[in-house]
């Protein structure tokens, strides 16, 4: 199958570009005039160049939650998935969203049901999507899903936003301190200690570590940018890595200070999924599979697929819940609840809306905490340089006064 670029006119007139996957030029001829479409021109694409361009842009959950109310809201009017389809990629702005629609729509048109279309573009379509489109398919029911679907991607949506929005004073607090020490070290001591040389005085332990500092930053300032970048490349993959990922979710789990807060957002994250999904009807088992992949750490991921296979034996999910040793204490609490009164996805729910605002509350301790922390970090390593600075002139003022 290969990618071709066409142009073609309708019967008002009116031309259009597009995209096509076909096996050979003649089958776009034939499926461009399937739909009166007269070709004008037909050219083959490069795939890896339109894969660079298909995503070259992020898709986010806003733009999925938007994707999807704008979805629910049409079929719930009456209008066909095609013409669905049609009318989102003309108005959807994100290009990497819009391209993917596009493909989907062409899949769609050609036979394929709206799931194995948005199945092709695992980057683009969460797995979780995808498995609810095919739900709403079977049962009839994919306007209601996709409304399901907007809310849930709208809260984690909220959810990512406070996070972000409460790391932005930290990240820049941090940011402005390193520039500070920078400046101080290479700009402001270099023109005091070369006076205080000239003077011929012996300069302090604290000065003299801190001019070793300056001259090392001066000197080789393109090595310290080097090995920056060095590290920071090595940590980014080592984390695209199956090793990276369990180490990092693992430390996500375990820091103190950071704990608390992610497994709150893992919770909310788990709880609602699992809820969507069973009050969709997706069987339990299948519901788990699906929450494994979207959980978003590769550590609770994996033992809840050690707490499936438990499950396939018969054992309560509430007990493998509490086996994991990672959740909080009312979570299984509430799923033996929810399992003993046959509503566990109405339960799931409730939960997932508490640790919301856990979460939110986390994040407003969190935020409250590190910044005076950070304040009083930046002032000592500030302090510091200055009174390494400022030694020297007392020295200086007691040699003159003896």
């Amino acid at each position: 199958m290969a990618l071709y670029k066409y142009k073609a006119v309708s019967e008002s007139g009116q031309v259009l570009e597009g995209y096509h996957e076909a096996s050979s030029e003649s089958d776009v001829v034939t499926i461009l005039k399937n739909n009166n479409y007269f070709p004008m021109s037909i050219k083959e694409e490069k795939g890896t160049d339109f894969k660079k361009e298909l995503f070259s842009k992020r898709v986010s959950k806003k733009d999925i939650a938007v994707f999807c109310r704008q979805f629910y809201t049409m079929i719930n009017a009456g209008i066909s998935i095609i013409n669905c389809l049609d009318i989102l990629e003309k108005q959807t702005e994100n290009k990497t969203l819009k391209k993917a629609i596009y493909m989907v729509y062409e899949d769609v048109q050609k036979g394929m049901t709206l799931s194995e279309a948005m199945a092709k573009h695992k980057k683009v379509f969460p797995t979780l999507l995808v498995n609810m489109v095919a739900a709403g398919e079977v049962s009839g029911n994919l306007d209601i899903l996709m409304e399901r679907m907007a809310i849930h991607y709208e809260k984690e949506n909220n959810i990512e936003n406070k996070v972000k929005n409460a790391l932005v004073y930290p990240v820049v607090l941090s940011i402005v301190a390193i520039a500070v020490v920078i400046f101080l070290l290479t700009v402001v001591m270099p023109t005091f200690i070369s006076m205080f040389e000239s003077s011929g005085s012996i300069l302090p332990g604290p000065t003299r570590t801190l001019l070793a500092i300056s001259n090392w930053l001066t000197d080789f300032w393109y090595l310290f940018i080097g090995i920056v970048i060095l590290i920071v490349m090595g940590v980014i993959y080592f984390g695209k890595t199956q090793k990276g990922r369990v180490f990092f979710d693992n430390l996500k789990i375990k820091i103190p200070g950071i704990r608390k807060m992610n497994i709150k957002i893992i919770t909310s994250r788990f709880t609602r999924t699992l809820s969507t999904l069973l009050s969709s009807g997706i069987p339990l088992l299948q519901g788990l599979d699906v929450v494994s992949k979207v959980v978003g750490n590769k550590v609770i991921s994996n033992k809840l697929n050690q707490a499936k296979e438990d499950i396939r034996k018969g054992i309560p999910m509430s007990r493998t819940i509490k086996d994991i040793g990672l959740f909080p204490p009312m979570v299984d609490s509430m799923i033996k609840i929810g399992e003993e009164s046959g509503a566990l996805d109405d339960i799931l729910y409730k939960t997932a809306d508490f640790y919301d605002e856990e979460v939110e509350a986390s994040l407003q301790k969190m935020t409250t905490l590190l910044e005076p922390i950070l304040i009083v970090f930046m002032a000592l390593i500030i302090g510091f340089i200055v009174i390494a600075m400022a030694m020297p002139m007392f020295d200086m003022v007691n040699t003159i006064e003896i």
